[in-house]
């Protein structure tokens, strides 16, 4: 199951844009500085993510197969890694669009 990232993508590039107009650079340049090293951190963390829900979906087909290597808690605890580690994810998206409503909603 792969995650869709260019609603992500298309706000980034709109804070981006916001901050260097704030700052009186081009937008252009906007993400030369620093914004590059956050977008590669949040990708790798959302690849991070996808791959914990694979796993946790591979181990589950394994066990429901009745692959003699496999047992449940092995099968659970990745369920609920998975589980734990997308409702992290949408938390962060949730602070990421709190703070891009909070910056558009800013008097200029």
């Amino acid at each position: 199951m792969a995650i869709d990232t260019r609603s992500l993508d298309q706000a980034l590039a709109q804070l981006r844009a916001s901050a260097a107009l704030a700052q009186g650079k081009p937008a252009d340049s906007a993400g030369a500085a620093g914004g590059a090293d956050f977008s590669l951190a949040l990708k790798t963390a959302i690849d991070q993510v996808n791959q914990a829900q694979q796993q946790a979906q591979n181990i589950a087909e394994d066990f429901t197969a009745g692959k003699n290597n496999v047992n449940l808690q092995d099968v659970m605890i990745d369920l609920q890694k998975a589980n734990l580690s997308f409702q992290q994810m949408v938390q962060v998206r949730n602070k990421l669009v709190t703070a891009y409503n909070d910056i558009m909603n800013m008097p200029v």
